[in-house]
């Protein structure tokens, strides 16, 4: 690196003399990590014709340097890429790989511009740190940057007491308790992250800048998403992105979590195209769920019209506003018994799995308010960015309300589709717009819209203060899901 630092990687070569494409994985797993290597077969992918590099990211495992999460990436990555292109047997062009953090360590090398970097393949990776991987509408996003930062906790200090054994094995004992506790202490801590700090590992800073992807007009990439990925909303939005500066950028879309499959011969097949002829053609191929179809799109967000549906008395969702009279509903928030996470879009240890889950038992919760329509009478199409405007008050200073839009069926099982939570501070307003994310879906004939509204979801999100918590929906503060509803 241009400070001295040295980077380590694994390379493979195919036979032969070349010469070949370069394909970059930086990583901070491990560049033998089975999970990494699992993500794409580097030999296979040599057998291909790719002359394939897995490097550490700086201060993990084999590479120097001490582990700062988000900081080095930008300089590291376009150093990499600059070396890769020089590597025996490159023809000069390099393409990068990988989900999660190895997407962005992708999006940091690409905005730093380095000049061999010819195509890009960012998986199920987030655009604002702040809309999802650190904090989301303004809550700490506590079950997954406490397991995260806990798991990557444990190279950090094997070498951090490399040449102390004792208290190695202190410290890592420790750290396996925070881990193998998560959900019964240490998400319960009454400060968020305090086994963090005692251990002292190196997190995300909650100072790191709000904002989006970097991406450059001239790198075309392949964004892969999932309806279920706890990054959902960042691969769509870079993908705007993308498209807003010209970028030759197609997007997959499947109905797949974080941890799920995913699409490897398409994105292989999509660099082998680019490698030999790049195309500016767009191609946006989604998954829509209810009528479980794949669909092809000319662009993302597709054309939609937004359909109001109001919160109404009796637990009703209503296409027509509410009277004058609609009476309000309140619950009470009790941090000591939090509402449950019960699936969704997120990034839990393993008793919190991701996707649509039967929602009967967390509605039946006297904390839980659900409004619910009308069975349809024909099927109703949703694609594109889910909105609440909600109008409610709290008892608390601080306060969170969660939103999560719901699809039940013909025999009344619940299952959620999207969600999303604010943080609000009283008396500031009592409107709030929640930001349920995206998703492409069909409530099908006989089935029925359901909006659960509730004040916590835990250990996703870190608890707010005890609370009475009370929502309006009258004609004066008429509460309203935005659904973009497509005519086809």
């Amino acid at each position: 690196m241009r400070d001295g630092a040295i980077l380590r990687a694994d390379v493979y070569r195919p036979p032969g003399d070349g010469p070949w494409p370069v394909l970059l994985v930086r990583t901070p797993y491990g560049k033998q990590d089975p999970g990494v290597l699992a993500r794409l077969n580097p030999v296979g992918a040599a057998g291909r014709g790719y002359l394939v590099v897995i490097q550490d990211c700086r201060g993990r495992f084999r590479s120097d340097g001490d582990w700062a999460p988000l900081v080095h990436e930008s300089a590291d990555g376009y150093d990499t890429v600059a070396w890769a292109a020089r590597l025996p047997g490159s023809d000069g062009r390099v393409a990068m790989y990988g989900p999660s953090y190895l997407g962005h360590t992708q999006w940091a090398a690409i905005a730093a511009r380095p000049p061999g970097l010819c195509a890009a393949m960012p998986e199920f990776t987030w655009s604002n740190p702040h809309d999802g991987l650190i904090t989301r509408g303004g809550a700490y996003e506590l079950g997954l940057m406490t397991q995260w930062t806990l798991s990557l906790g444990i190279n950090v200090l094997e070498r951090r007491f490399a040449d102390r054994p004792e208290e190695r094995q202190r410290q890592l004992a420790e750290l396996n308790s925070a881990i193998g506790e998560l959900t019964t202490r240490t998400c319960w801590e009454t400060s968020p992250g305090e086994s963090i700090r005692r251990l002292g590992l190196p997190a995300p800073s909650s100072d790191v800048e709000s904002t989006g992807v970097s991406p450059s007009p001239h790198i075309p990439m392949l964004i892969v998403a999932g309806w279920y990925d706890c990054f959902l909303q960042g691969s769509l939005d870079s993908y705007v992105s993308a498209r807003n500066v010209g970028a030759p950028a197609s997007l997959i879309v499947g109905p797949w979590s974080h941890d799920g499959p995913s699409p490897l011969a398409d994105e292989l097949e999509w660099l082998d195209r680019q490698l030999a002829s790049p195309t500016h053609e767009p191609n946006v191929r989604i998954f829509v769920t209810g009528s479980n179809e794949w669909r092809n799109l000319p662009t993302w967000p597709p054309e939609a019209t937004d359909a109001a549906w109001y919160l109404d008395a009796d637990g009703r969702l209503s296409p027509a506003p509410p009277d004058a009279a609609s009476p309000q509903d309140t619950f009470v928030h009790d941090p000591n018994a939090p509402v449950p996470a019960c699936g969704g879009a997120l990034l839990l240890s393993p008793e919190f799995p991701a996707g649509p889950l039967d929602q009967r038992e967390i509605e039946k919760r006297d904390d839980v308010l659900t409004y619910t329509s009308a069975a349809l009478r024909e099927p109703l199409e949703v694609v594109g960015r889910i909105r609440l405007h909600l109008f409610a008050d709290s008892t608390a200073s601080t306060t969170d309300w969660v939103a999560r839009l719901c699809d039940v069926d013909t025999d009344g099982v619940s299952r959620n589709l999207t969600d999303g939570i604010v943080r609000a501070h009283q008396p500031h307003t009592n409107e709030h717009s929640i930001d349920l994310w995206s998703t492409a879906h069909v409530f099908l004939p006989g089935h029925r819209i359901r909006m659960q509204i509730t004040g916590s979801c835990f250990p996703r999100w870190d608890r707010a203060d005890g609370a009475r918590q009370t929502v309006q929906h009258d004609a004066a503060r008429p509460s309203r899901l935005i659904l973009p509803v497509r005519h086809v």
